[in-house]
């Protein structure tokens, strides 16, 4: 069944959906290197998809985000960037995070090599409930990522992390040393910074994300970040996006905040939580 037929179902009903009914809670366990018994497939690439549902995000971003991801898998334009790559397949997975901890697969490991495995992959995008969580944990959501890329049991020629999110870390560890952490395992970390709404001087919000995307989140070969700041173009950024990741496009090498000083600070998400605890 396409996987079109669960869009309105997931937009009207608007559902939010806590605890592990919405994914599977963590990777089994499982060395990427340990049994080598097991057959390894050859990929193009292996792609961590890391959405942001901190509460933060409101039912109508969460929404057009679930449904962007699932258009931009089925789009000709992906298709065609999958078709050109070595071995024409990919390895996907898919999660969604908030704070440090709450994280929950959507999508576990999946190959995509064609239409009807793309149909398959949006189709249990779109049919899992939208929930929302509470702070946002970038830092912690990247980690989790790098524990998937260890663990599956595909090889690609490039390991990536696609990440969104509408805020900074203002939870768990400080984002630079998992960014850091990653970068040093070959790891590329794309952005999708959301700003789709004014910031609030009520909540962490922050003016500048996608410089703070720039300077503190991303990072490897041909690094990125795609910003978004209409609703309307939600899923023409998020297929640009895919494209680009699947096609590959290591033009540059973005450098860690460690190294240049930072036009947003790196610590700004966890200060403004601060201030406003002190509230």
């Amino acid at each position: 069944m396409r996987w079109c037929v669960w869009v309105g179902a997931v937009l009207v009903a608007g559902a939010i959906v806590g605890g592990d009914v919405a994914g599977i809670a963590a990777p089994t366990p499982h060395s990427r290197f340990a049994d080598a018994n097991n057959s390894v497939q050859s990929v193009n690439v292996e792609l961590v998809i890391a959405v942001d549902v901190s509460y933060s995000m409101d039912m109508d971003e969460l929404a057009i985000q679930r449904e962007g991801y699932a258009h931009a898998i089925v789009s000709k334009d992906f298709l065609q960037a999958l078709r050109a790559g070595p071995g024409s397949k990919v390895a996907v997975t898919y999660f969604e995070w908030s704070m440090s901890g709450d994280e929950k697969i959507i999508i576990p490991w999946r190959i995509i090599d064609g239409p009807e495995s793309a149909d398959a992959v949006a189709g249990e995008i779109m049919k899992a409930p939208v929930r929302r969580g509470s702070s946002t944990s970038i830092s912690g959501a990247i980690d989790f990522a790098v524990q998937l890329l260890e663990e599956n049991p595909y090889r690609g020629l490039r390991r990536v992390i696609d990440i969104s999110g509408d805020g900074p870390n203002n939870d768990g560890a400080p984002v630079t040393g998992a960014r850091d952490a990653a970068l040093e395992k070959g790891i590329i970390i794309n952005g999708l910074p959301i700003m789709v709404k004014e910031p609030s001087l009520t909540t962490t919000d922050i003016e500048n994300l996608d410089l703070y995307y720039e300077d503190c989140v991303i990072g490897g070969p041909g690094a990125f970040v795609m910003t978004i700041k209409d609703r309307e173009k939600f899923q023409e950024a998020i297929r640009a996006k895919l494209v680009r990741e699947v096609a590959g496009t290591p033009e540059s090498r973005i450098v860690p905040a460690v190294e240049k000083e930072p036009r947003v600070p790196c610590l700004i998400g966890e200060k403004k939580s601060q201030e406003r605890g002190r509230q």
